[in-house]
């Protein structure tokens, strides 16, 4: 069974998301989001995770939700078709891959989205 293997980023709808942003980083050491993609995003010993403060009105994710959590994978294909045979709906992101990775989305249950990253270079064991 494909799993994921841990947060792939914290997605937070604030008011002000640059000094959200830095109150994180100066107060837990959670390092700025890059405005490039050349310069590496935080890292945690299980690999990237990405900290992006969204504004309060984004559409990025449902305006019902606080926050979206993305989930790194090992192969999106794996996950997509996993989940699709469990008769969840996934949508992939049709300029897939970008610079970044691949990406898709998906509701739990409860009609919450996700987003599923396959980050590109990355490998795992």
């Amino acid at each position: 069974m494909e799993k994921v293997l841990g947060l792939g980023g914290v997605f937070i709808r604030a008011r002000n998301p640059k000094a959200l942003a830095a109150w994180y980083c100066e107060n837990l050491g959670i390092d700025l989001v890059p405005g490039d993609y050349e310069t590496p995003a935080w890292q945690q010993s299980a690999g990237t995770c990405v900290f992006a403060p969204f504004d309060a009105d984004t559409t990025y994710f449902p305006s019902t939700q606080q926050v979206m959590l993305n989930f790194r994978v090992r192969s999106l294909d794996a996950i997509i078709g996993q989940l699709t045979a469990a008769g969840v709906e996934v949508t992939t992101d049709p300029d897939s891959p970008q610079p970044n990775g691949s990406f898709a989305w998906a509701q739990d249950p409860e009609g919450n989205r996700f987003e599923l990253w396959e980050p590109l270079g990355e490998t795992y064991s």
